[in-house]
């Protein structure tokens, strides 16, 4: 067997970063080599997190491209936005594998960058290298791709739900709409009041509404590009007081009122067959969160309402796996040539 990919975690610290420590450590084909965050840098990586006690001795080192390079292969950025773009190429000059989990590369225009997250960037020719990181829908850039720009939580859940309904002109795009839900770790690790137990447990609350949340632009993107011309969509998340999860409901008027929800359970199937991360449930079949938490899947299920011809899907993922790390490791497996589901947990912990 060839020699393991050495692997580096810049913000190793945070919920993205322990998430892709685990699941590096039983990946059979990857050695986690460095440990990098700048606000803890100097702590052994189980004073952060002593349950890794005996499986990991690492010590959290300054964020350096230098050093970083001299010791990975592969490197994953899980930064705050606005800061992968700044070490990004140096990492790539010396020659390794970069997967950003932040939005600094999930742009194919800077200037919708700009204009979402505020910072005026010149970094053009290393960001239109960039592949945006779903492999359901890029999977063939991905594996030749030395940059990738892994997807939100939120675009992953919802995006898989609308791919096939756009890629086979099965609605008019005008009339999409999504109503996601997430759990509070996708807010990060930081302290923030929303976040806090008294303030989400037994509430629930929208938030970001009418294209005020960033990951707009990122699903009008993908959605656009799918469709073949401009999209825009009408997308609302919301806080539940529940850890992990997605479920992202999706709606959209069908252009041909005949079709049933055995039609397009079939045209999913179809779609995703060479997916195996994603499951299409039967009709009538409806996915619960808890049914992803802990695993990479995502289960979608296809519903038509003949009274008012619109579809709705339904699309439930664990935020941190299939819409954070598991997707970034699913999509290091591609860059370097190994099996798609290597090192990824398949399902979840029940109930």
């Amino acid at each position: 067997m060839a020699d393991k990919v050495r692997v580096g975690v810049v913000g190793a610290s945070g919920y993205g970063g322990i998430q892709l420590v685990r699941l590096l450590l039983e990946h059979p084909n990857a050695e986690v080599t460095y440990l990098g965050g700048n606000s803890s840098a100097g702590q052994n990586y189980t004073e952060l997190y002593p349950h890794l006690q005996d499986r990991v001795d690492l010590t959290i080192e300054p964020v350096e491209a230098e050093a970083i390079a001299a010791k990975t292969d592969v490197v994953f950025l899980s930064l705050p936005n606005n800061l992968a773009y700044k070490i990004a190429p140096a990492l790539l000059d010396a020659g390794c594998k970069v997967l950003d989990l932040s939005a600094d590369f999930r742009f194919f225009d800077l200037e919708t960058y700009r204009t979402w997250y505020g910072t005026d960037r010149d970094d053009t020719e290393v960001a239109s290298k960039a592949v945006y990181g779903l492999p359901e829908l890029y999977r063939d850039r991905i594996k030749t791709a030395s940059l990738v720009g892994c997807p939100g939580c939120y675009p992953t859940a919802s995006l898989l739900a609308i791919a096939p309904l756009l890629k086979q002109g099965l609605i008019l795009p005008e009339t999409l709409v999504i109503d996601a839900k997430s759990g509070t770790s996708g807010g990060g690790r930081q302290a923030k009041v929303p976040m806090l137990l008294a303030e989400a447990s037994g509430s629930f609350g929208a938030y970001g509404v009418a294209g005020r949340h960033r990951h707009t632009p990122e699903i009008e993107q993908i959605c656009s590009d799918l469709a073949g011309s401009e999209v825009l969509v009408q997308f609302t998340p919301h806080l539940v007081p529940m850890v992990r999860g997605i479920l992202s409901t999706v709606y959209a008027t069908l252009r041909d009122p005949g079709l049933v929800s055995e039609d397009l359970a079939t045209i999913y199937s179809a779609f995703y067959r060479n997916s195996p991360w994603v499951c299409v449930l039967p009709a009538g079949t409806y996915p619960q969160t808890k049914w992803a938490c802990g695993s990479n899947a995502d289960y979608i299920s296809v519903e038509v309402d003949s009274r008012t011809g619109r579809v709705i899907v339904l699309s439930a993922i664990d935020n941190l796996l299939k819409g954070q790390a598991g997707q970034a490791v699913q999509c290091m497996n591609l860059m370097c040539g190994f099996d798609e589901t290597e090192g990824l947990p398949s399902l979840g912990f029940y109930p």
